[in-house]
C-alpha cells in the first residue's frame, strides 16, 4: 500500500504554473548573466552584438517555452519516469548488439582504435598536420591532439544513427498500445554513451603515458560528454520520427555526418582558417564539444570562461530539443499505421 502510494506520488504530473514560473526566473537569470558578463578582451562592439543575440534566442525559447509547456513537458516527464526502465533496456540493446558474433562486444571497440590509427598515419606521418599544429600554437602530440577530436565525434555519430533508427529497430514495440515508445531513442544514445565511456578512459591513459599529470580541468571531459548526450538526444527525437515516413532520410543523415567529419576541425586545426571565416565553423555546436575536449587536456581553461559559446550551445541545444519533442508529439499516433 504504501509503495503504491509512493509511486502515486512520483507520477504526478508537476503543475503547470509552477513549472511555468520556474521557466521565467531561469529564463531571467540567464539574461542576467549575459548583460553582467564583460569580457575586457573582446571588441565592445561585438560583444554587443553577441549579448543582444543571445538575449534574442533566450527570450524566443522562453515564449516557445510559455505558449506550447504542456506539448513541450510531456516528453521530459514520460523519460524521468520511466528511468528505471531505460536504464535496463540500454543495457540489454547494448549487449545484443553482438550477440551473435564471436568476439561479441569487442567489436564495438575494434572499429574506432583501427580508424584512429588510420588517421594517425596519414595525418600524422604522410601528411604535415603536425607542423599546421605547430603554426597555430598547439604543442601536443599529434596522436593524442586526433583522438581527443576522434572520440567525441565517434559518439556523435553513432549516438545519431542508433537513435534515427531506434523506432524501426523497436517497431513491435511501437505497436504495443501501453508501452511509452518516447523511451526508445534515448535507449540507443545511453548504449552509445557506453562505448564512449571506454574510450574515454583510453584517451585518458594515452594522456597520461605521454606524461601529462592529473588535474582538475580533465573533469571537464564528463561536462563535455554531457553536453554531447544532450545534442544527440535532442536531434534523435526529430530525426527518429521522420525516419519512419521519410526512409531516405538515413541515407542523407550518413551523407551529412561524412561531411560534418571533415567540416568540424577535427583532422585540421581551426586556426588554419582566416579569422574572418572562423566564425562559420564555431556556429556548429559539436565544434564547442571537440574544442572543448582539447581545451580540458592541453589548454587548462575551464568552460565557462568561453561564456558566449557556452550559451550559444546550450540555448541551441535546448531549441533543437523543443523542436524534436513537438515533431515527435505531432507524428506518434502514425507510428504504429506505418510501421
Amino acid at each position: 500500500m504504501a509503495k503504491a502510494l509512493i509511486k502515486k506520488q512520483e507520477n504526478k504530473p508537476f503543475p503547470k504554473a509552477a513549472g511555468i514560473a520556474i521557466g521565467i526566473v531561469v529564463g531571467l537569470i540567464i539574461i542576467a548573466i549575459i548583460l553582467l558578463h564583460h569580457n575586457q578582451f573582446a571588441v565592445p562592439r561585438e560583444e554587443v552584438i553577441k549579448k543582444a543575440i543571445a538575449i534574442a534566442m533566450v527570450l524566443s525559447a522562453l515564449t516557445a517555452y510559455i505558449g506550447l509547456y504542456e506539448k513541450i513537458m510531456s516528453l521530459p516527464r514520460e523519460l524521468w519516469a520511466s528511468r528505471e526502465l531505460i536504464w535496463k533496456l540500454a543495457k540489454n540493446d547494448f549487449k545484443k548488439r553482438y550477440a551473435g558474433s564471436t568476439m561479441g562486444r569487442v567489436w564495438a571497440f575494434i572499429q574506432p582504435v583501427v580508424t584512429v590509427a588510420m588517421y594517425y598515419c596519414v595525418f600524422g606521418l604522410i601528411f604535415p598536420t603536425r607542423a599546421q599544429l605547430a603554426a597555430s600554437g598547439v604543442s601536443a602530440p599529434y596522436v593524442l591532439w586526433l583522438t581527443a577530436g576522434l572520440i567525441p565525434w565517434f559518439y556523435f555519430s553513432e549516438a545519431i544513427g542508433g537513435g534515427m533508427s531506434a523506432l524501426i529497430e523497436y517497431n513491435y514495440l511501437v505497436k504495443k498500445v501501453v508501452f511509452k515508445i518516447s523511451i526508445l531513442p534515448i535507449i540507443k544514445v545511453i548504449a552509445a554513451t557506453f562505448i564512449h565511456a571506454f574510450f574515454v578512459l583510453v584517451l585518458l591513459v594515452l594522456y597520461f603515458i605521454y606524461g601529462y599529470k592529473p588535474s582538475f580541468y580533465l573533469l571537464q571531459v564528463v561536462y563535455y560528454s554531457f553536453c554531447m548526450f544532450c545534442l544527440t538526444l535532442a536531434i534523435s527525437y526529430s530525426t527518429c520520427a521522420i525516419v519512419v515516413f521519410f526512409r531516405d532520410l538515413s541515407q542523407i543523415v550518413g551523407i551529412l555526418l561524412q561531411l560534418g567529419m571533415w567540416g568540424t576541425p577535427i583532422l585540421w586545426e581551426i586556426g588554419v582558417i582566416p579569422e574572418k571565416y572562423r566564425i562559420i565553423f564555431k556556429l556548429n555546436p559539436v565544434f564547442y564539444i571537440i574544442n572543448g575536449y582539447r581545451s580540458a587536456l592541453f589548454e587548462k581553461e575551464w568552460f565557462f570562461e568561453d561564456f558566449y559559446s557556452t550559451m550559444f550551445f546550450w540555448i541551441i541545444t535546448a531549441i533543437i530539443f523543443v523542436i524534436g519533442a513537438l515533431i515527435f508529439k505531432r507524428l506518434k499516433p502514425h507510428f504504429a499505421d506505418v510501421l
